[in-house]
């Protein structure tokens, strides 16, 4: 699939976004380790996420749909059943490395694999640490998918300390900690996204967390029975980050993004560019599990800045329509220490560079990081062919950076798109946006 974009102005609207990919797998997953019914709408019908919920099908829970809810009958803790197959994560990380945790604790085998993009992530960043609990994990020669898990006596809690920045890695441990026997203390010096802690709570699960002087620590014990719930995920920030960009970047625009949710460890993205001078405006829309706000972004003349190196694990999902901002802005923006985002669905430095350079950007590529030499406001992008390696946030941040090309702009290899937000164009022409599939 390819999208075709051209220049835009004047964009406008209100719309709502799909609903949180992060909060929809984690409440899929702990609604199916429950016991009974759970109720879950406003779940992200994204490939991703569909690819969660085939995956707890194959495990032998019920899941079904009702008008626009999501009816799970949770088997419990030790309730779910040996898969006949392979269950097949397609192109989802969260799910592939956080239901590692679970399956590692389970009385039978199991092998997890997935498609061409994720069985080139690492792996060996959950290995280890499960393996310390005492799980018989595998991967390939390489530390990536396959894996394979086989039964073992009994997971022990451990006290370890996070290597990588990675939310993925913390909630695949606090699922395994949930069947250890004893406490689980994880810390993370880095500070990740908390929704599985706050999906903990919904759930009723006992989570204790620290807030140390340079770091969290994390505390998760054994627990016999979950309660099951009723979950309202809301609109996903990382999803709502383009149209806040489209807004920012094209004149005479306004755009309103309705129940956003606002979690202040996936916020990121919205400091940085305030601090670039973005005109952006919350209003508070409540929110139960997670907080939320209508988000409304205007037209904004921005200027470069050195980006404080605490916010880049906050904003991993939004750093190529960061890239984008950095590149319209004047002056130069310098990004350090992300070198994880070399090992997302794509190189996202590399892979992003390479479309600011098809763009006419002038950059300097780094080991962990990037230096953007911003057009400026008045400045515009070359019209252009862009290939985002299949990567969803590279397709549709290229796509809204070519707002601001000087002729029509291809994004080749889009597909993907459909894991993270399906009706990505649809919303983009609610607001003005001309934007083709084909």
């Amino acid at each position: 699939m390819q999208f075709k974009v051209s220049q835009g102005k004047g964009l406008r609207g209100e719309i709502t976004i799909p609903g949180d990919k992060s909060i929809s797998h984690r409440a899929v997953m702990l609604a199916s380790l429950a016991e009974g019914k759970s109720k879950i709408s406003g779940l992200l019908e994204g490939e991703d996420c569909l690819a969660t919920v085939e995956v707890f099908k194959k495990l032998g829970v019920s899941i079904s749909k009702e008008k626009e809810e999501y009816i799970v009958e949770g088997k419990g803790l030790q309730g779910l059943e040996e898969p006949i197959n392979p269950l097949d994560f397609g192109n989802s990380g969260t799910s592939v490395r956080l239901c590692a945790g679970l399956l590692a604790a389970q009385e039978f085998s199991s092998t997890l694999i997935g498609d061409s993009s994720l069985s080139s992530r690492p792996m060996q960043r959950i290995i280890d640490p499960l393996s310390l609990m005492g799980a018989d994990i595998t991967g390939s020669e390489d530390g990536t998918l396959p894996l394979k898990i086989q039964p073992s006596d009994s997971l022990n809690p451990i006290t370890y300390s996070l290597p990588v920045a990675s939310a993925q890695v913390k909630s695949c441990l606090m699922f395994a900690g949930l069947y250890a026997q004893g406490v689980t203390e994880l810390e993370e010096r880095v500070i990740t996204r908390d929704h599985t802690e706050r999906m903990f709570k919904q759930f009723n699960i006992p989570v204790e967390i620290n807030r140390l002087k340079e770091s969290n620590l994390i505390k998760v014990e054994n627990v016999k029975h979950i309660p099951p719930q009723d979950i309202n995920i809301c609109g996903d920030f990382s999803s709502a980050s383009f149209f806040i960009l489209a807004a920012l970047i094209t004149p005479d625009s306004e755009i309103l993004i309705r129940n956003v949710g606002v979690n202040p460890s996936r916020i990121g993205f919205l400091h940085a560019l305030r601090h670039m001078g973005a005109n952006i405006e919350l209003q508070k829309a409540g929110g139960s599990v997670e907080p939320t706000a209508n988000i409304i972004a205007r037209t904004s003349d921005l200027k470069g800045i050195t980006l404080n190196t605490n916010l880049v694990a906050n904003m991993i999902d939004e750093m190529p329509a960061f890239f984008i901002a950095a590149s319209l802005a004047d002056g130069v923006t310098k990004v350090a220490e992300a070198k994880e985002l070399r090992t997302k669905e794509s190189d996202r430095l590399q892979v992003m560079s390479e479309a600011l350079n098809s763009f006419g950007v002038k950059f300097r590529l780094e080991r962990d990081g990037i230096l953007i030499n911003g057009l400026g406001k008045e400045g515009k992008f070359k019209g252009a062919e862009i290939d985002s390696h299949g990567d969803h946030r590279i397709a549709m941040a290229s796509s809204i950076g070519s707002l601001r090309t000087d002729s029509e702009t291809t994004i080749l290899d889009c597909l993907n798109v459909d894991t993270s937000f399906p009706n990505f164009i649809e919303v983009c022409k609610e607001v003005g946006i001309e934007i083709e599939s084909i």
